[in-house]
Formats: structure tokens, sequence, C-alpha cells
């Protein structure tokens, strides 16, 4: 079974050293997502900069397979933030 490395570049490198044996290259896609969301949701607040980080996953041979880039950029106050009104998510 393939192994791929989903390391993590925002600023700072986050290399995973133990990486993941996975069946394939949809499978690395899905666990790519997977990670990228759990990043966001967990450290969301911190990039919201509008600093480009990105997770790079590479093959046994160190081999580049995917590349995912992310920025968010904090537009300013909307409305509802400036009326205090609280919604639903």
């Amino acid at each position: 079974m393939p192994h791929y490395f989903f390391h993590v570049i925002d600023g700072r490198s986050i290399i995973d050293h133990e990486g993941s044996e996975l069946a394939g290259l949809k499978e690395a896609r899905v666990e790519a997502i997977q990670l990228a969301g759990a990043i966001l949701r967990d450290e969301g607040d911190t990039f919201w900069s509008g600093e480009e980080w990105h997770m790079n996953v590479t093959d046994a041979a160190g081999q580049s397979v995917l590349k995912l880039r992310f920025s968010a950029q904090d537009q300013g106050t909307t409305p509802e933030e400036d009326l205090d009104i609280k919604v639903p998510v």
C-alpha cells in the first residue's frame, strides 16, 4: 500500500514524519481534504490574516503528488456584527 505524507507550511513547516498508508491517490485526496478541514476548524481564526498556507502531500520517495493552497482574509465587519445580531449557523 502506498505511503503518503501530509506537510503543512503556514509560515512554519510542520513536517509529517509518520505519514499514512492509503490505497492510492484518491484516498490521499480525501485524507488531505479531511485534514485541512480539521485544521481550519480547530485553528481557523489564525488564518484570517490573508497569508497563504498550503499542504504538500508527498509519496514515500518524497515526490509531491498533491498541493492544497488556502488563504482567508477578513474584509471588515458585516452589518450583522455592527448590530451585534447573532446569525444562526
